[in-house]
């Protein structure tokens, strides 16, 4: 129960940073061009979103950042398995194992490392330029990114110690949509 609130809270928080940059890049460019046609420029001139860029890169580290935990969770992060496939069962499980604990390792040193400085931050006066947000809040995300994707890491391992299985993404699934088996499907039809 616990773990499937996880997975739709890290949904959410991907698909909400992702639309809401979209929608405020989207704002920003009409103001930007918006203001070079004479009868608008009195009216949008007087909105001031100088700070949506800043806004716009935090929200996309934010996202990447719990993104490659997804990426993690669901098979779709990057591997290269092309010479540890060639291995016999016993040799691969071991690499696979390994590199995932060592996945964890490196996430969880980068999430302390995060976190130290992120509580540096917080004794500090410092704010971002534009938005002027305390940076250590733009800068949660390095710890909470890295110890969530440590996690998926450790999931990952131990559900793949445990039955063998590795999450594999199915880049031709839309969740919703249900693909009769035993009907082909035609070249050229549309």
């Amino acid at each position: 129960m616990v773990l499937r609130i996880l997975d739709r809270l890290e949904e959410i928080i991907i698909a909400s940073l992702m639309a809401a940059a979209t929608i405020l890049i989207f704002i920003s460019v009409v103001h930007r061009f918006g203001t070079g046609v004479p009868f608008l420029y009195d009216y949008l001139i007087l909105i001031h979103i100088s700070w949506a860029q800043e806004l716009c890169i935090y929200m996309f580290i934010w996202m990447a950042k719990f993104g490659a935990a997804y990426g993690v969770r669901t098979g779709i992060h990057v591997g290269v398995d092309v010479l540890i496939n060639h291995l016999n069962a016993r040799w691969r499980k071991g690499v696979v194992l390994f590199g995932l604990l060592g996945g964890a390792l490196f996430t969880f040193i980068v999430g302390s490392m995060g976190a130290k400085f992120v509580f540096e931050l917080m004794s500090t006066d410092q704010v971002s330029p534009d938005l002027e947000l305390p940076s250590w809040l733009v800068y949660a995300c390095i710890p909470l990114g890295s110890y969530l994707m440590c996690f998926r890491f450790l999931q990952v391992a131990w559900t793949y110690f445990r039955t063998g299985d590795l999450p594999h993404h199915d880049a031709t699934h839309v969740e919703g949509v249900e693909v009769s088996r035993t009907a082909p499907i035609a070249v050229g039809e549309a």
